[in-house]
């Protein structure tokens, strides 16, 4: 697990970037032609990491519910963020990530819902969910690289 929680820092550090040189106009920008704009990709990234390893394991999130429900799968930006919220997010980058590194060392992941991704993998436990989730974090990074040319 060493590896997909070392690939996991390094794209939260990326996405750190974003939330540290853009301007919360910037980040609440939907360019043309896209759905969505920098912060929700990022909220939903860190939102879907949570549902993955830990909803789906049957355990408590480190996301509000209102928070899922504003940036889950199928969802789009509704309103402004504000810099508080902002600030929210950036701490959740790297905390929710602290506190699965920790849960996986303490082995509390026993039980997992089965879940197959739109892509056609199917996770059967958190390990795999944690794997996935690098994938689905570099998808969404590939869109913020795209639409940070328009903002």
């Amino acid at each position: 697990m060493t590896t997909t929680f070392d690939i996991n820092q390094s794209s939260r550090t990326v996405l750190l970037k974003f939330l540290e040189n853009y301007t919360l106009e910037q980040l609440n920008t939907i360019p043309e032609g896209f759905s969505n704009n920098l912060i929700w990709n990022i909220t939903h990234i860190v939102v879907v990491q949570q549902m993955l390893v830990y909803n789906l394991s049957g355990l408590p999130m480190m996301v509000s519910a209102d928070m899922v429900e504003r940036y889950k799968k199928g969802t789009k930006p509704e309103h402004s963020v504000t810099q508080q919220e902002v600030d929210e997010i950036k701490s959740l980058l790297f905390s929710t990530l602290e506190k699965t590194k920790k849960d996986f060392a303490d082995d509390i992941f026993k039980t997992y819902n089965e879940f197959t991704t739109m892509s056609g993998f199917t996770v059967k436990n958190a390990k795999a969910a944690m794997e996935f989730n690098n994938y689905h974090e570099a998808v969404h990074t590939g869109i913020m690289m795209q639409i940070r040319k328009f903002v």
